[in-house]
């Protein structure tokens, strides 16, 4: 398994007018979410600064394991997000959960997002 960070902008069904948890099938977007943060699949999610992106921090074990899952959103077929960028990311400091590594500890080290 890895780390990946999967940001997310505007798609062409997002609704300007509205806010994000006022978009159409926000209640159905949510319970989805929930669902893959409660299987351990998204560790991290939410809106950055302004809104314009959605940033996930996610365990997989690669980029076709995020988009297959992903694509579940009923949001997808609305495009009311669209993923613009997933990049693997190695973590070597973690507070959350009692991680005890940091920079200078072996990667092969355990930790919860290893």
């Amino acid at each position: 398994m890895g780390v990946f960070v999967v940001e997310h902008g505007k798609g062409s069904g997002y609704d300007p007018r509205r806010d994000r948890r006022e978009q159409e099938g926000w209640d159905e977007h949510a319970a989805f979410m929930d669902g893959l943060l409660a299987d351990g699949f998204v560790v991290l999610g939410g809106p950055l600064g302004d809104g314009e992106t959605v940033l996930l921090v996610v365990e997989a074990l690669d980029e076709a394991e995020i988009r297959s899952r992903l694509a579940e959103d009923p949001w997808e077929p609305r495009k009311i997000l669209t993923i613009e960028r997933i990049t693997p990311w190695t973590i070597w400091l973690d507070g959350r959960r009692g991680a005890q590594r940091g920079p200078g500890d072996s990667p092969t080290r355990t930790s919860p997002l290893s």
